[in-house]
C-alpha cells in the first residue's frame, strides 16, 4: 500500500454500500460450480482468442468496521490484517478464519498492542511461527506468535525500538539453508532512510538482526526470496538480485548480483516465477505501484523480467489495466496462473505458462515489449459478488482455494482457475 498517496475517506455512498454487503453477505451453502467462463466462437474460420472469463464466486467473510489489508491462507485457516483508521476503529487486529467450508467463518481476533497498521502477515513454511509486521511509526516492528492452536496464536515477541521503531511495511519470512529468517522492509521517517533489516528467527522469543542496510529510492517496499536469491524491490531504484546463499553470498553478506529498474518505476513487489513444465526460471513478475485513492482509483502495471543473466536482467512485457493498479500477487505455478490484486479493479489473472517474451508486431507496445493483453493472457478477473465497489489489497492462491483480502468489504473466496 502506498503510504503517503491513499486518501483515508470514503464517500456517503460508499459507505451505504459497504453496509448493505455487510447485512448480506454470500451464505455457505452455495456449491462450486465451473471455474471459468469463456465463451468460444465456433463460426470464425480464423482462431479467435479466448476473451477472459470471470471466476466464480464462492463466499465472503464481511469486515465493515476496518480497513482489510494481507491475507494469508495455511491449511482450514486463513489470516487477515487490517489497515489504517476506519470510523474510529485502528488497524491492530488480525482476524483468524476458518475456511474449511465455502463460507469464511470469523473464529478470533488478535489485537495487536500500539499498533495503527498490521502489514503483511505470513506463517512460516513448517506452520510453527506466524510473523505480523506493524507499521505503525514510533511503535513499528514485528510480532511473532506461536502456532502450536493456528486458531490461538500465542504472542512470544512483540519488537519495539530499535531499527524496526519506524514501521515496517513489509516482512517476508523464508528460510534460507535451513535457518528461519524475517526480511523486514522498514519505512524511512525522521531523517532516517528506509532500509532492510533481517532477523534470524532460530530462537523466535529473541530475534536477532544478522544484516541491515539503507536501500530505496525512498524506499524498499517488498522482498522475495528463493533458491539462494534475494529480490528487493526499491520503488524508483528498480528491483535488486542479490546472492543470500545460491552462489559465494550469505545471508549475513548479501552480493548483489543485478539491477532493473522497470518503465514506471515505482517497483511495488516482486515474484520469481518457476514453470515446471519447461523448467524455465527465466521471469520476474514485478508489481508496480502507483497513486490512488481508497475505494474509487489506482495506477500501476505489471511488469516481466527476463533474469536469464542475472547481472543484466531486461523488462520485456507488461500487463496494464485501464483505471485500475496491481499490489500484491500470489503464482499456482502447477497450472500456471498469476492472480494479481489490482484494488478498484478487483483480481486479474494472467496466464504466465512458456515464453512471455515473444509476440507479434501487433502484440508489443510502442517501446517494445510484449503486451500480455494483446497476447491474450489475461485469463479472467474477479471482483467480489453484489455489484459493489471493491478495493482488492492481497490475494492468495493455496491447495486450499483462492481469497481475497478487499480494504472495503472483508475477506472474499473464489474458485481458482483452472485449464
Amino acid at each position: 500500500m502506498t503510504r503517503i498517496r491513499l486518501v483515508r475517506q470514503l464517500s456517503t455512498s460508499l459507505t451505504a454500500a459497504l453496509a448493505v454487503i455487510a447485512a448480506s453477505a454470500c451464505g455457505g451453502a452455495e456449491s462450486v460450480p465451473t471455474q471459468i467462463t469463456t465463451p468460444a466462437d465456433t463460426t470464425a474460420t480464423v482462431p479467435v482468442p479466448p476473451t477472459p472469463g470471470v471466476l466464480t464466486h464462492i463466499g465472503q467473510g464481511a469486515v465493515p468496521e476496518r480497513y482489510t489489508a494481507e491475507v494469508w491462507v495455511r491449511g482450514t485457516t486463513a489470516y487477515t490484517t487490517s489497515w489504517g483508521t476506519r470510523a474510529g476503529a485502528r488497524g491492530n487486529a488480525v482476524k483468524i478464519w476458518d475456511v474449511s467450508a465455502n463460507q469464511p467463518r470469523l473464529v478470533d481476533s488478535v489485537i495487536v498492542a500500539n499498533a495503527t497498521t498490521t502489514g503483511d502477515v505470513q506463517v512460516s513454511d513448517d506452520g510453527s511461527l506466524m510473523v505480523v509486521a506493524i507499521e505503525s511509526n514510533p511503535n513499528g516492528g514485528v510480532a511473532i506468535y506461536s502456532m502450536a492452536n493456528p486458531r490461538a496464536p500465542q504472542l512470544l515477541v512483540r519488537t519495539t525500538g530499535g531499527q524496526l521503531q519506524n514501521g515496517v511495511h513489509t516482512a517476508e519470512v523464508a528460510r534460507v539453508n535451513g535457518v528461519l529468517y524475517a526480511f523486514c522492509a522498514v519505512n524511512q521517517a525522521n531523517g532516517v532512510p528506509s532500509r532492510l533489516v533481517v532477523l534470524d528467527l532460530s530462537t523466535p522469543s529473541a530475534p536477532r538482526t544478522v544484516w541491515s542496510q539503507a536501500m530505496g529510492s525512498p524506499f524498499v517496499h517488498d522482498v522475495s526470496v528463493r533458491d539462494g536469491l534475494l529480490f528487493t524491490a526499491e520503488w524508483n531504484n528498480g528491483v535488486g538480485i542479490w546472492d543470500i546463499g545460491a552462489q559465494s553470498g550469505t545471508v549475513a553478506a548479501p552480493r548483489l548480483l543485478g539491477r532493473v529498474r522497470t518503465v514506471g518505476g515505482q517497483a511495488h513487489n516482486v515474484w520469481w516465477l518457476h514453470d515446471p513444465g519447461t523448467q524455465s526460471k527465466k521471469y520476474l513478475l514485478v508489481g508496480q505501484e502507483g497513486p490512488g485513492a481508497i475505494g474509487s482509483s489506482s495506477a500501476g502495471d505489471v511488469h516481466v523480467v527476463d533474469i536469464s543473466t542475472l547481472t543484466a536482467p531486461v523488462e520485456v512485457a507488461v500487463y496494464s489495466v485501464a483505471g485500475a493498479g496491481t499490489h500484491n500477487f500470489s503464482v499456482d505455478e502447477a497450472q500456471g496462473f498469476a492472480y494479481a490484486a489490482y484494488y478498484n479493479g478487483g483480481v486479474r489473472v494472467l496466464d504466465v505458462r512458456g515464453d512471455l517474451s515473444t509476440c507479434t508486431a501487433v502484440q508489443k507496445t510502442t517501446d517494445g515489449r510484449c503486451d500480455l493483453a494483446k497476447m491474450s493472457r489475461e485469463r479472467a478477473s474477479y471482483a467480489g459478488a453484489g455489484g459493489v465497489p471493491v478495493f482488492v489489497w492481497g490475494v492468495h492462491w493455496s491447495a486450499s482455494g483462492l481469497f481475497a483480502s478487499d480494504m472495503l468489504n472483508g475477506l472474499w473466496r473464489a474458485a481458482p482457475a483452472t485449464r
